[in-house]
């Protein structure tokens, strides 16, 4: 059986610091939606998104309710191809009602998340906000500042706490930094 981590060329965040990352994230969104008047729901993006939005809604003290999306804008490489693919929407009676928080396990273009934002508020959102665990805005390709950032990282090809290459990795308790070699073949 292949040791997944021997395709890790470097630990770019601890099991434990991620812990801390998602606890003052957690508490920031309680600072932010402590109000009665608030429905938040946080929108998981999945698949690279479940296991810190698993571990974020655990930390959070306020009521969410949790839905999720699939949206892509990846093909089969590691580069973005910038057009915007929703293959799991989010049908709800009370859009109009909730205020969403989209989860994000990282953003580099920022093309999803900002059409993802768009996307909502014109399906008649109360608010639309953004969550991201890791954030890279040296590859931005469209203005945008998400509303909470876990941490921002260099300009590295990232797996592991629900980031994959080519389905894999994705178990793995830290973030790490592929070795090229993997994903260069």
């Amino acid at each position: 059986m292949r040791d997944l981590k021997n395709d890790v060329a470097s630990i770019l965040i601890s099991e434990e610091q991620l812990d801390k990352i998602v606890t003052r994230i957690a508490a920031d969104i309680d600072r932010d939606y402590s109000g009665d008047d608030k429905k938040l729901v946080l929108v998981c993006i999945l698949k690279g998104s479940l296991v810190f939005m698993g571990d974020l809604m655990k930390k959070i003290k306020v009521p969410v309710e949790i839905d999720c999306m699939k949206v892509s804008s990846y093909g089969a490489g590691t580069e973005s191809s910038g057009q915007i693919h929703i293959s799991l929407d989010l049908i709800r009676p009370d859009i109009n009602e909730c205020d969403f928080l989209i989860i994000e396990d990282i953003i580099d273009s920022g093309c999803t998340l900002s059409h993802l934002t768009k996307y909502l508020k014109l399906k008649g959102a109360k608010s639309v906000k953004t969550c991201t665990l890791l954030d890279k805005p040296s590859r931005r390709k469209v203005e945008f500042i998400p509303d909470y950032v876990g941490t921002e990282i260099p300009d590295e090809f990232v797996i592991g706490y629900g980031l994959d290459y080519a389905e894999m990795y994705r178990a793995l308790p830290f973030v790490g930094i592929l070795k090229p070699e993997v994903y260069t073949k």
